[in-house]
């Protein structure tokens, strides 16, 4: 069986190996208690999303039902993350009464969800009802304090500020200043309303993520992992650099069933990193390799990470048209990280792995064929049922039968019991974020700050697209640093993305773009978290792999732009003008990569100690980023006019390699 780290998500921001040191090792009591609680969350949001009624008994409303799961989830936040940095195996009888008292009082306000409901508490707790009003406040901290626990002080610094800034608008400087709201109204807009702790983040969790971390989990717990990864060896692993080619691939599909870069740096990087080095490939380019391939794998569909799924909340979109739009800039990443891959391989001579050490395609695929055919049932039902809230479940069940009748995997107790347990800690980790982070929205929305917000943002970069995209980038990048990548999405979707789209960039990219942003200070020094624990795996220094990730992923850094200004690489426009900026982006990066590693397809090395090897590769990145760009960006040009200049640099720079490579025999070329 495939033993993936149990690590949420979205989840690995702050605490990079969020796992066993820092939980609590549970006694066999709360160990039963929380597999219990999994099989309650999960029938409950089967009876909530299939219209099940509880047999009819009872018909829950949606924030009845998201207090109902969070009334599940949020005592176990006290149970399995401890207070401080020892986490003992025994909860101590303070997270004990801690867990009890959050349980009591989320489960009476569910309770109590019509009355909410039907007397406007969100704007007005009644005066008869203080108990109410307590349980608001007392949830309020006790929220706070399970966000501390599970995604660390930053995150919880930050949302601490935002939820408490609609007490103290009237004293807030320029853009957010706005009339102060009383600490009884904040309390119970942050608990009661459909905007704030349970608003866009939680209804995103209760109606989608849940189906898809279930899926997720039921993957990595059934073999798929090993299924990608024996797969991409016996496809890849023979061709030159196919050990790191094998990386991409087993990382792009497993980080797109994960959610999680450190996650998959940790679970491909352990076969991986190992096999490049053996091939020839530099620890520091190894670790470098599998840092790239992780992260992209997130932002690859059909599975993408928990921001994913907020995001079609927020843009009121099928979820997936998010994975349609992420699907051609993934595909351009990856292409570029391959392309760099193959030439750093044909410029050092390197060859791949002896077929002798390789798995036979045809016997891994006879053993895992059944995990294309329930992606196949899941792409079925969110393409063409438009089912993606009950997607992940049918496939989830279809795994679940065929991998009981395949001998290969079936699972016992065991297995269930350690896939319940994941589920779990998934569940709770997501769910507290989620809730946690939604404040942060709820503030924004109860003191209507966010239009004044975006029109000083407007107003301070000159009504210039391209300098709001450039301090939006960077701002993403900062608090991609501290938060996780949904809380930095969610932050910026509230305050930035708005004053981007009043410009008139498309708001699909526009959301992208920051989801992108946010991702990348996953290989950029000095945080580089996924750059650290494929260090660890390579035995080799983290900062220097984290450099060579940056060069690997550099691509990464200009795609965002090119979608955003160009929403014909996220497939919005007329399929000509799709195929032309497509392909003149390929042709683009293709060009790129071959100058950053030093090596032409067909030309050969450009690192010969000529003088003319600098001004060709400088040459050849300047031709592909005038391929690659889009047109709009206040020059003037068109795509055609950016492709022509393109062709016209980028040839130069291959005459100039030509010429400096004359009279040689380009081998491996």
């Amino acid at each position: 069986m495939d033993s993936a780290p149990d690590t949420a998500p979205d989840s690995d921001r702050a605490e990079p190996a969020v796992a066993a040191e820092r939980l609590r090792q549970l006694p066999p009591f709360w160990s039963v208690l929380c597999r219990i609680v999994a099989v309650l969350v999960i029938a409950l949001a089967v009876n909530q999303l299939h219209n099940f009624n509880l047999g009819g008994a009872l018909v829950l409303l949606d924030n009845q039902y998201q207090l109902l799961l969070l009334a599940f989830l949020l005592p176990f936040a006290f149970i399995i993350w401890p207070a401080g940095k020892r986490p003992g195996r025994y909860p101590p009888i303070w997270d004990i009464a801690l867990a009890a008292l959050s349980f009591a009082m989320l489960a009476y306000l569910s309770w109590r969800g019509r009355d909410i409901v039907d007397g406007g508490w969100e704007y007005s707790i009644p005066p008869d009802e203080t108990l109410v009003l307590v349980i608001c406040v007392a949830l309020w901290l006790l929220v706070l304090e399970a966000l501390r626990r599970v995604g660390g002080l930053v995150i919880t610094a930050i949302v601490a500020i935002f939820s408490l800034y609609p007490l103290l608008a009237e004293f807030a400087p320029g853009p957010f200043f706005s009339m102060s709201v009383s600490w009884q109204d904040t309390a119970a807009y942050h608990l009661l309303s459909t905007e704030s702790m349970f608003g866009i983040p939680m209804r995103a969790f209760a109606a989608l993520v849940i189906g898809f971390l279930i899926f997720g989990a039921a993957l990595q717990h059934t073999g798929a992992g090993a299924f990608f990864i024996d797969m991409a060896f016996a496809l890849f692993g023979h061709v030159r650099g196919g050990a790191a080619k094998v990386a991409i691939f087993a990382s792009g599909l497993l980080g797109s069933m994960s959610g999680s870069v450190i996650t998959n740096v940790l679970t491909t990087g352990s076969m991986t990193i190992p096999a490049m080095k053996r091939t020839g490939f530099s620890p520091a380019f190894a670790g470098g390799v599998e840092t790239c391939a992780s992260t992209g794998g997130v932002l690859m569909p059909p599975v993408m990470g928990a921001t994913a799924f907020v995001m079609a909340t927020f843009l009121n979109v099928p979820y997936i048209e998010i994975a349609a739009a992420a699907a051609v800039p993934s595909v351009l990443y990856y292409f570029g990280l391959f392309m760099q891959i193959d030439a750093y391989a044909a410029r050092n001579r390197m060859k791949g792995m002896p077929r002798a050490e390789l798995p036979s395609a045809r016997k891994v695929f006879r053993q895992g064929w059944h995990y294309l055919a329930v992606f196949i049932l899941l792409i079925w039902m969110l393409v063409f049922l438009k089912q993606e809230a009950l997607a992940p479940f049918y496939a989830t069940g279809l795994l679940l039968v065929i991998n009981q009748v395949m001998p290969y995997h079936r699972w016992n107790w065991g297995d269930l019991w350690r896939f319940l347990s994941a589920v779990t800690r998934l569940f709770v980790e997501i769910g507290v974020l989620l809730a946690g982070v939604g404040m942060i929205v709820g503030a924004m929305s109860m003191t209507g700050v966010t239009g004044s917000f975006a029109n000083s943002l407007l107003h301070l970069a000159g009504n210039s697209p391209l300098v709001l995209l450039l301090m939006g980038a960077l701002t993403s990048f900062v608090l991609g640093m501290g938060m996780t990548v949904t809380a930095c999405y969610i932050f910026l979707a509230v305050l930035l993305a708005p004053a981007l789209v009043q410009v008139g960039l498309d708001q699909m990219g526009v959301h992208l773009f920051i989801m992108y942003w946010g991702m990348l200070s996953f290989i950029t020094p000095p945080v580089a978290l996924g750059a650290f624990a494929a260090a660890s795996l390579a035995g080799t220094d983290p900062m220097r792999t984290g450099f060579e990730a940056m060069r690997l992923g550099s691509i990464i850094y200009i795609i965002p732009f090119f979608f955003v200004l160009n929403p014909a690489l996220i497939l919005v426009g007329h399929w000509t003008v799709v195929v032309e900026v497509i392909a003149s982006a390929l042709l683009g990066i293709l060009l790129i990569a071959a100058a950053l590693q030093g090596h032409m397809i067909g030309i050969g090395s450009m690192i010969r100690r000529h003088l003319l090897d600098w001004p060709a590769r400088a040459l050849l990145v300047a031709g592909g980023l005038l391929l690659a760009a889009p047109g709009g960006l206040g020059l003037g040009l068109s795509n055609i006019d950016y492709a022509i200049a393109g062709i016209l640099v980028g040839g130069c720079g291959i005459g100039a390699a030509w010429f400096a490579n004359r009279g040689t025999v380009a081998k491996g070329a």
